[in-house]
């Protein structure tokens, strides 16, 4: 069993800061990556960050220059650090974990949502 709990969501207005983290816990002995998508209702969800067990990123066009994605390995944590925030940033984030091993899978939480007032 593997257990993905984000935190950090909130309402904040535009032009401001949010910080979400994300915790992996139960039976991981490694991950592959850890990330961020959102979901707006009616709409697809969408990917806004990941990083690799190594430290390599990838960002949505959408929030280059504004969000950086960082992980604590030794924790298996992923942090989302939003800054400059949008009304358009207005979603529920969820966080991935793609587990390597002891089973191969990726586990999502249950999402946590950010509000941006205009």
């Amino acid at each position: 069993q593997v257990q993905v709990v984000e935190s950090g969501g909130g309402l904040v207005q535009a032009g401001g800061s949010l910080r979400l983290s994300c915790v992996a816990s139960g039976s991981i002995w490694s991950i592959a990556s850890m990330g961020w998508c959102r979901q707006t209702p009616g709409k697809q969800r969408d990917l806004v960050a990941t990083i690799t067990a190594g430290g390599i990123t990838n960002y949505a066009d959408s929030v280059k220059g504004r969000f950086t994605i960082s992980r604590d390995n030794a924790k298996n944590t992923v942090y989302l650090q939003m800054n400059s925030l949008k009304p358009e940033d207005t979603a529920v984030y969820s966080c991935k974990v793609v587990v390597i091993t002891p089973r191969y899978g990726d586990h999502w939480g249950q999402g946590t949502q950010v509000t941006v007032s205009s």
